[in-house]
């Protein structure tokens, strides 16, 4: 075999063509998320914060009535977590539902407040 003949049957090299990668993107960084808190005080009653749990935060009786029992025993309960707007507006609601008319020692509506999550 000569030379020529011996280079003709080495392959060349196949150069393929790699797919060019998409750049990855950052997930979007997740919105600090907010606990808005009701305060026990002895002037509601349970059925006030069911209906007020039912009302403003769509909550099923049975959650409502979890949070009033875990507001009466421990002082305070989540109602829920959410972004820093809308705990803010959650809160204000809470603020502006009104007295209990089931308690006469009731002059006005329940205090709630807000603060980060933690992590």
């Amino acid at each position: 075999m000569s030379q020529e003949q011996s280079a003709a049957a080495v392959a060349e090299p196949v150069e393929r063509e790699r797919p060019t990668q998409k750049p990855r993107r950052k997930p979007p960084k997740r919105q600090p998320r907010y606990h808005v808190i009701l305060w026990n005080d002895d002037d509601h009653t349970f059925e006030y914060v069911i209906d007020m749990m039912a009302e403003l935060f769509a909550h099923p009786e049975t959650e409502g009535k979890r949070i009033a029992n875990t507001v009466h025993k421990s002082g305070k309960a989540i109602c829920c977590t959410t972004t820093l707007e809308r705990a803010e507006l959650k809160r204000d609601q809470i603020h502006a539902y009104g007295a209990d008319k089931r308690s006469q020692r009731s002059k006005g509506s329940m205090s709630a407040t807000i603060e980060p999550e933690p992590g």
